[in-house]
């Protein structure tokens, strides 16, 4: 009996808890939120105009970058001058006129600028106040008899020369080089005039000697100082005016003269003006060519070399060799061909000499000026105004 109550109270109690609790509800999905994609966009930038090209200004010498320097051999055919667009100045009033259009190229390397230089000249003068034989078995120095001093034009070499401001030199953009050529001032002394810059003012001188200068241009440079001809010491002190060479170490030219005993100072020598001093094997004694013996080559003549020379025989009046120091840093090479003069010559961008133009801003435009001289001392052909050149960014 107590076990069914039990059982009966159990089920009631049963009842009553799953009639609380409820029917369970019955779960739904949740809804779907479709959001719409989101499209990556760049932010707005602002438009660069676009870096203009490089132009070189009107009638500039453009030096192209190249990666190896040309061969400066005199034959103009390396191919670091192919892509060189060259300029063409015109140059006249020379000795007797003379005149020629001057092609010039350039280039420069990551240290060096060099150009190409080529002008046509009917003849190669070598022949620059040589030794001759005479007939009584002295030797004479072949000279311009119309030579007053310093204007040689018949017996002499061809030569060409730049001149570039390495200050500012007054009136040089428009003029050139003829800012320092002072025509007829002391013409007695002279014949072409003096050579020399306002106060201040300096420029360097490339002044290539085709007889004198071996694997090099001449470097000079170009100052204020006036001929004086106060007294005889200060006229020969000043005799060039502001025409100076470099500072030299060694080397360069020198006239083939003999050695005497020093009259003054028996241990001393000086020169014997009247008969030259050496020869070589390296010339002609027809002819005189080359024009030159190299100090390399040369040997001394004593008296009876000479009386064994026949009458006529020709001697070069100059013995040379490389020019050692700041005089000597501009290289070269050249030929004279068909009637043409080639020449190849170059330095480095920056010499660090207060004597030397630099070229130390590749942004700069340098002017210069261009002179050709056709066997001539001074007389030379000459631009009219200056020329300038610019270098090509690479």
């Amino acid at each position: 009996m107590k076990k069914t109550f039990v059982l009966i109270s159990l089920l009631v109690l049963a009842s009553m808890i799953l009639s609380a609790c409820g029917t369970a509800a019955t779960p739904t999905a949740a809804p779907v939120v479709t959001e719409a994609p989101v499209v990556a966009t760049e932010a707005p930038t602002a438009t660069q105009p676009p870096v203009p090209a490089w132009v070189a200004a009107d009638g500039a010498l453009v030096a192209v970058p190249v990666d190896a320097a040309p061969a400066l051999d005199g034959m103009g055919d390396d191919a670091a001058w192919a892509n060189a667009t060259e300029i063409v100045v015109p140059v006249s009033g020379g000795f007797n006129n003379f005149g020629t259009d001057v092609s010039i190229k350039a280039v420069y390397t990551a240290d060096e600028v060099y150009f190409l230089v080529t002008y046509a000249d009917p003849t190669e003068s070598f022949f620059r106040s040589p030794w001759q034989k005479q007939e009584d078995g002295t030797w004479k120095k072949i000279t311009d008899p119309n030579d007053k001093g310093g204007d040689n034009n018949s017996v002499y070499e061809d030569k060409m020369a730049f001149i570039w401001p390495i200050t500012v030199v007054k009136n040089f953009e428009t003029t050139g080089c003829f800012v320092a050529c002072h025509a007829g001032e002391n013409s007695d002394i002279k014949p072409y005039g003096n050579k020399y810059l306002g106060e201040g003012e300096t420029a360097d001188i490339w002044h290539w000697k085709s007889v004198r200068n071996i694997n090099q241009v001449d470097d000079q440079f170009l100052d204020s100082v006036k001929l004086d001809t106060s007294t005889p010491e200060l006229q020969a002190k000043t005799i060039e005016a502001g025409r100076h060479s470099d500072a030299k170490d060694s080397g360069g030219y020198a006239d083939n003269f003999a050695t005497m005993p020093d009259p003054n100072d028996a241990t001393k020598t000086v020169a014997d003006k009247t008969k030259p001093g050496f020869t070589s094997t390296g010339f002609d004694p027809i002819t005189g060519a080359p024009g030159f013996i190299l100090d390399s080559e040369k040997v001394a003549l004593d008296q009876a070399a000479l009386d064994a020379m026949p009458v006529g025989s020709y001697i070069p009046g100059i013995v040379k060799s490389e020019i050692v120091g700041d005089r000597g840093d501009i290289k070269a090479g050249w030929k004279w061909a068909d009637g043409m003069w080639t020449l190849e010559f170059g330095r480095k961008l920056v010499t660090g000499s207060e004597t030397d133009v630099q070229f130390s801003d590749l942004a700069a435009q340098y002017y210069f000026g261009v002179a050709v001289f056709e066997n001539a001392q001074v007389k030379h052909a000459f631009e009219n105004g200056a020329s300038f050149i610019v270098f090509q960014p690479k």
